[in-house]
């Protein structure tokens, strides 16, 4: 960094250069030049495993997006070829000369490299995978900001997570923002930066910055030197900053220059398409379900796989998808409902507790409900149906309280609950529209009863990319590399 001799003893040409040393200073802190920074022991470790330029090459790759999208043709739905000619025909309908979401069609043998500024869809070469498409993107890009002289640009810090969606072709969503300079409108342009988490004198990792504070485009600013060198793009402000920290959800920035450019599939062919990594589609063939069988997803969420395995079965058939967490296994529920798929069964348990003891009575089969109350709410736009272990009852918009009974107890649900409920329905289903209800619980299963079972167990996810962080488990920190 050139920093710049204001004293009376500083020379002219040292005055005339400061200028230029300013300028160059500027446009060093608008870029990408992210590097990965590994604990002593664990670099160490690789680098005897790899060899030590090899395992540079590759810290220096998992901070960066691949350069293609992995696309899963949903083939119960549509056809390879098809999508690619609804692509096409998206791109004619809306008459971008660039291409829908930035994406160009076009199908060429999987050798052929994208020419820069375009993207280029092709169908995978490889035996068995007919069903995938590759997305050529590009980059990394030299991002030019134009703001006024004497002005610092308006800029947005966004989360880790945020920024990792945003390298891989998404917008900048309301939740993902954790700071942003004052007056800005909707409309304006600003440049995005990512807060990546620092080490803290306690020991741990954390970002520092309290959502909604006032970024001045000065050195006082939190993390601002940690900020140079993770630029990753910039955008127009789809709302003034009230707006972004009052509201819960909506796009925030929309992306109009990105340090990588690859297609955005958002609401593009809902329910037809499914954005997923190769090797994940690559396990869902290795399993090799068949038509009819028991398969059993543990740690399912978020559930590419579950529907991958199902569409592989043509919809016949049950798979039973676990996750211990509520919201996880929610998600698992509506990406099935997106897709059309009626196969799949999603339940909350934890997976080491999955297999239940031989000696113990019952033998439900596939699965056995907890035997506290569940509820489940129908996804119809009728009256709420609301199911409470084996008691049914209907209960009307207009009645002023719905008794739902149990064997062994009554429930009371209030009129205002049933409203909210109704207006969780009438909103519909997908992965953008909840409906709102409880997912089921799980004791576990009994031995052998199921015909194949798919374990993607929890790991240190060091291959994912980009991989921005990793916590202190994995030995991992990501940092400006200057």
């Amino acid at each position: 960094i050139a920093v710049m001799d204001s004293s009376p003893s500083a020379s002219p040409a040292a005055a005339a250069a400061a200028p230029a040393a300013g300028a160059a200073a500027a446009t060093d802190r608008y870029t990408f030049r992210p590097g990965l920074r590994w604990q002593p022991e664990v670099e160490e470790y690789f680098a005897s495993a790899y060899g030590r330029d090899h395992f540079a090459r590759i810290s220096q790759a998992l901070a960066h997006p691949s350069c293609y999208s992995c696309i899963r043709v949903n083939t119960l739905k549509s056809t390879t070829h098809t999508v690619m000619q609804k692509l096409l025909k998206l791109v004619n309908q809306n008459g971008l000369s660039c291409g829908f979401n930035g994406l160009k069609i076009g199908e060429q043998n999987g050798g052929e490299q994208a020419h820069e500024g375009s993207y280029l869809v092709h169908k995978c070469p490889y035996s068995g995978l007919e069903n995938v498409l590759f997305i050529r993107g590009s980059g990394p890009h030299a991002l030019h900001y134009n703001d006024q002289p004497g002005h610092s640009m308006k800029e947005i810090i966004v989360s880790r997570k945020c920024a990792e969606s945003v390298l891989r072709g998404a917008q900048v969503y309301v939740p993902g923002v954790l700071a942003c300079s004052a007056h800005v409108e909707k409309g304006d342009k600003v440049a995005v930066s990512v807060a990546i988490e620092q080490p803290v004198k306690d020991s741990g990792w954390a970002v520092g910055i309290t959502r909604g504070i006032v970024l001045q485009g000065l050195q006082s600013d939190a993390h601002y030197e940690e900020r140079k060198g993770l630029y990753i793009g910039q955008g127009i402000a789809a709302m003034s900053r009230a707006g972004i920290f009052r509201v819960l959800h909506g796009v925030a920035v929309e992306m109009t220059e990105r340090v990588y450019k690859l297609p955005s599939f958002n609401d593009v062919l809902e329910g037809e398409i499914f954005l997923q990594n190769l090797p994940s589609i690559v396990a869902a063939r290795v399993l090799d379900p068949r038509p009819g069988e028991q398969i059993l997803d543990m740690c399912a969420a978020p559930g590419g796989k579950t529907t991958a395995i199902a569409i592989l079965m043509r919809d016949k058939g049950e798979i039973v998808a676990l996750d211990r967490s509520h919201n996880k296994v929610m998600g698992i529920l509506k990406l099935a409902d997106e897709m059309g798929l009626s196969c799949i069964r999603a339940y909350k348990l934890d997976a080491l507790k999955s297999v239940r003891k031989a000696y113990e009575e019952r033998n439900l089969g596939v699965a056995d409900n907890c035997s506290e109350a569940i509820v489940t709410l129908a996804e119809n736009s009728g009256p709420i149906r609301s199911i409470i272990g084996a008691g049914v009852t209907n209960a009307a918009e207009d009645s002023s309280t719905a008794i739902v009974e149990q064997t062994d107890a009554k429930r009371y649900v209030s009129k205002a609950d049933l409203r909210k409920n109704l207006r969780r329905l009438r909103n519909g289903t997908g992965r953008s529209n909840c409906s709102g209800g409880r997912v089921e619980d799980s004791k576990g299963f009994f031995p052998s009863s199921f015909d194949r079972v798919l374990l993607d167990a929890p790991c240190s996810a060091l291959g994912l990319r980009p991989r921005l962080f990793a916590g202190e488990e994995d030995c991992i920190y990501l940092g400006p590399a200057h």
